[in-house]
């Protein structure tokens, strides 16, 4: 994609927030994920990112995140997959030491002309890989979370403003929206808060990916801000929901939306 999107590399500067502590990132070889991932590691925590298929991208998380002088494993998968989910809270808790912060950000979107275009087998993988694997990696996770963890959520602006071409994309996003506050409720009990994220247009390999050519040279033009955010830009609000900053915050959806409001 050009240009590159920007993950912090440049910019980051960690502040000891989250020091010793253990997070899981799904979709962390590019994007948000990878720009989350290497913010969590400069603020002192080691990651296992999971991902598709994508090795090489993958490879590049885990030198930024070493390059902090924090351990990170890569796990390629189908999240889709109940078992390859258990797998992954499994792994990281075990190899990792412990489990303090889930990151659900893996997602999938295509544009369609029209909603009767889409195929079939996509709307399962869709579905799967964009809500059912939140719901599989929660059950996971959950009972080996201490009291003070986090679960952060990646939902988007397409859940309250959804755009016909991406319906069944946005579909998924309307339901992680209400996944993150039901959720919420019931494991506050354990001492465990949930909130969520919601991008706007983001500059990310999934948007390059998604729409043609002249759809991306206008993509985020519309926002009052008047351009398309950077994956960067968004890793200090997750840094913010997982640390004790935010520990008065459960439940909540959070815009990150170039001024574009929510409702």
């Amino acid at each position: 994609m050009q240009p590159l999107a920007d993950h912090g590399q440049d910019s980051y500067v960690g502040h000891g927030r989250l020091t010793d502590r253990v997070a899981l990132i799904t979709g962390g070889d590019s994007g948000i994920g990878r720009a989350v991932a290497l913010a969590f590691a400069r603020e002192g925590a080691d990651v296992l990112c999971s991902y598709w298929k994508e090795d090489e991208d993958a490879d590049e998380t885990r030198r930024l995140v070493e390059d902090a002088g924090r351990r990170c494993l890569t796990v390629a998968g189908d999240i889709g997959d109940r078992e390859h989910c258990n797998a992954l809270v499994q792994r990281a808790h075990d190899a990792l030491g412990r489990l303090d912060v889930l990151v659900n950000n893996a997602a999938y979107q295509m544009a369609y002309d029209s909603f009767l275009e889409i195929p079939p087998d996509e709307l399962d993988f869709v579905f799967r890989t964009n809500i059912l694997a939140m719901f599989h990696l929660c059950q996971a996770a959950v009972p080996k979370m201490r009291p003070g963890s986090t679960i952060i959520n990646t939902t988007s602006i397409q859940a309250a403003q959804p755009t016909p071409q991406l319906l069944h994309y946005a579909t998924t996003k309307g339901a992680i929206s209400t996944f993150t506050k039901g959720l919420a409720q019931e494991v506050a009990e354990r001492g465990i808060r949930v909130n969520a994220v919601a991008p706007g247009p983001i500059w990310t390999p999934l948007v390059a990916m998604s729409f043609p050519g002249e759809k991306l040279a206008q993509f985020g033009e519309d926002t009052p801000l008047g351009r398309p955010g950077q994956p960067g830009e968004l890793a200090p609000l997750y840094v913010f929901l997982a640390s004790e900053d935010s520990r008065y915050i459960s439940g909540e959806v959070i815009g990150a939306t170039g001024g574009t409001p929510l409702h």
